[in-house]
């Protein structure tokens, strides 16, 4: 399967919490919910639902599934949530136990085999493992080489500091820009593979 990440990020490379308030306010976060100005459902919606579409698996980090868990299932009967529930997710975490796994189709991938087991879902055949959020795990999946297509939705704003996925271990690591959209809002839709060769 490939590996897929999507972000929404901002123009200083923060992905910490876009989707809401209290979200994520680790590090005195106080930008949560910071997108919505710069969503639209054409542009951005559409990527997501391109990507999803594309997906026979989702990857989280044990915090994205997490607040995943808790927003999907009950917007049962949303062609776009009735998909994210029934798609097999994996969830990777060291704390999770397999009875907290209530959200539909999710199994755990112990955090200590975290980097073992997602090389061998990597090298199955299929569709897409789609990542969504998850900084500590995309960090690592780009480090590791991993990461298939990276898929960044740019919103025109600055936030000064927060999580970001990217590694600083120092590494250059070159990437293909495959498609760019920008949106009405300003926001830019960016696909990226690693280049041929890197």
């Amino acid at each position: 399967m490939r590996i897929v990440v999507s972000e929404f990020m901002s123009l200083d490379g923060v992905v910490q919490a876009p989707g809401g308030p209290e979200e994520d306010t680790d590090g005195g976060f106080a930008h949560g919910g910071w997108s919505h100005p710069f969503f639209d459902p054409e542009v951005v919606g559409g990527a997501f639902a391109e990507g999803l579409s594309r997906a026979e698996a989702l990857l989280f980090g044990r915090r994205t599934w997490q607040t995943m868990a808790a927003a999907w299932p009950e917007r049962a009967g949303d062609p776009f949530a009735d998909q994210m529930n029934a798609l097999p997710k994996y969830v990777v975490s060291e704390t999770l136990t397999d009875d907290e796994l209530t959200w539909e189709n999710s199994r755990r991938i112990p955090g200590a085999k975290a980097v073992a087991g997602i090389r061998e879902l990597h090298g199955t055949a299929g569709g897409d493992l789609a990542v969504m959020g998850s900084p500590t795990l995309v960090r690592t999946l780009l480090r590791e080489g991993l990461v298939d297509e990276l898929r960044l939705i740019r919103m025109p704003v600055l936030l000064g500091g927060g999580k970001t996925i990217f590694p600083d271990d120092g590494a250059l690591r070159t990437l293909e820009l495959v498609s760019s959209v920008t949106s009405g809002t300003g926001a830019q839709v960016c696909t990226y593979r690693p280049a041929a060769g890197a």
